[in-house]
């Protein structure tokens, strides 16, 4: 049975790119518009991990994660973020939040498999 992959982002065209991307190397992917959504789709789905930007409207891909980290229904999920917010604050404050791994936007879809596969590793 494939991982399945919840892809966060508001950029429609980014999301169903990435999402297509992610099912055509084996993944089952579903995406997720808002934060809000995020989460909701996180309780309802039981992802495996977790692709979640941080420039989200409304609630950022940052409290997302600590919503998600202080829910015993999805604590035990890993969080990826995927952003064009390059700032090493940025990143401190997403690893902080209990994100277990950091990529900037263009990242090659090589590049998001392999560390979808070491963070599904680490699970294991």
């Amino acid at each position: 049975m494939p991982a399945k992959i919840l892809v966060v982002e508001d950029h429609a065209d980014s999301r169903e790119i990435l999402v297509f991307q992610l099912r055509h190397v084996g993944y089952e992917a579903i995406g997720a518009e808002t934060a809000e959504e995020g989460i909701e789709k996180a309780l309802a789905e039981g992802p495996d991990v977790v692709v979640m930007d941080l420039g989200l409207p409304g609630l950022d891909g940052i409290e997302a994660t600590v919503r998600l980290k202080q829910n015993p229904q999805t604590a035990h999920i890993p969080v990826i973020a995927l952003t064009a917010w390059g700032e090493q604050f940025h990143k401190e404050k997403a690893l902080a939040a209990g994100m277990v791994e950091y990529l900037t936007k263009p990242a090659r879809l090589q590049v998001i498999k392999d560390v979808i596969e070491k963070v599904l590793q680490t699970k294991a």
